[in-house]
């Protein structure tokens, strides 16, 4: 983002009060239960659960917290099933959104999720009005510290399926597709390299500046409201002056 290192924000966020943090690990929560209906309780053998399991970790979840979601998603009386659903829309000036939730309610979470766009200032679309402004990427962060050789990273990285490897003085920006993601960060961990963050993500093709004032107000407001909502795990956006 314009005038910020996203390694700073990435430590950022996991620098966030306990508020926010009991937030996040909501969401990982209800992560690990979709993965575990999915494909099992066994990390050994399902992909998806491992990779949600390193995204709690890099998320400071701690081992018997995440071991309590994975009991209680494949326990007899698992609890709630959540239904993954895709929103997407603009915010003021037509920046393009994309907003992923699980949820028990889809009539609440339409609702919900069509108020936040309202309020800030934007509107809700239909399926694929922004989507295709988007190209979903395994993307994995390093911070760069002194005993990580960039050539040796960098090789690795790329023998383990990684399509894209940027470096800059704050780390390493790994991107693989999707398919190649699992095997990539499996990896980068089996060699000890330590990843502020690793996961699936939409990544914007091109983005959007917002220079009014009651814009940006606006967009921060309608980031602000769905980050407030239970049932949203990830917002994606092309705003380039956002530190999110």
């Amino acid at each position: 983002m314009a005038g910020h290192s996203k390694f700073a924000n990435i430590k950022h966020k996991k620098e966030k009060n306990d508020a926010a943090r009991g937030k996040i690990f909501t969401r990982l929560g209800r992560e690990i239960a979709v993965a575990v209906k999915a494909g099992g309780p066994d990390p050994g053998t399902n992909a998806r659960l491992r990779d949600v399991i390193a995204k709690a970790k890099s998320n400071n979840m701690a081992n018997d917290t995440i071991e309590r979601s994975i009991k209680k998603a494949s326990g007899t009386q698992s609890g709630t099933d959540y239904e993954a659903i895709t929103y997407e829309g603009y915010g003021p000036s037509g920046v393009a959104v994309i907003v992923e939730v699980l949820t028990d309610n889809r009539n609440r979470a339409a609702a919900n999720v069509r108020s936040a766009f309202t309020k800030g200032g934007g509107n809700m679309g239909t399926s694929g009005c922004v989507s295709f402004m988007f190209d979903e990427k395994g993307l994995i962060m390093i911070e760069r510290v002194s005993d990580i050789d960039e050539d040796e990273l960098m090789l690795l990285a790329l023998d383990a399926g990684a399509s894209d490897f940027e470096a800059s003085t704050d780390g390493f920006e790994i991107q693989s597709s999707p398919e190649n993601f699992s095997a990539l960060r499996e990896t980068l961990e089996q060699s000890g390299i330590t990843m502020l963050s690793a996961e699936i993500t939409m990544l914007p093709q091109t983005s959007a500046n917002l220079t009014v004032p009651d814009d940006i107000k606006g967009m921060n407001k309608l980031l602000s409201l769905l980050d407030d909502e239970d049932d949203v795990q990830n917002v994606y956006h092309n705003w380039e002056g956002s530190d999110e």
